[in-house]
């Protein structure tokens, strides 16, 4: 892996696997698992997605800093489509 960590074009895109429906939060009044922005380190969970009412929780794969949210809260989401991306620290 030749990433370079101050290259603002590193981003690592975090994508679903599988179909489901997403939730930035663990319930409806609970604030959200991570904004834009947020720190996160690798397992730490992004949000959940629910799959033939199975909640799953997606973890982080980097240590990183959230650049975008590319879904809003209770949207469906397809197999492979980007949820975040994370800038790599």
């Amino acid at each position: 892996d030749d990433l370079v960590a101050d290259d603002p074009c590193v981003v690592v895109e975090v994508t679903s696997p599988m179909v489901g429906t997403f939730y930035r939060a663990p319930a409806p009044e609970a604030p959200p698992y991570v904004e834009v922005g947020s720190t996160v380190h690798k397992g730490q969970t992004l949000c959940i997605l629910e799959a033939m009412k199975l909640m799953n929780e997606l973890e982080s794969e980097v240590d990183g800093i959230v650049r975008e949210i590319l879904v809003e809260n209770a949207d469906p989401v397809e197999y492979g489509q980007v949820l975040f991306r994370i800038e790599p620290a």
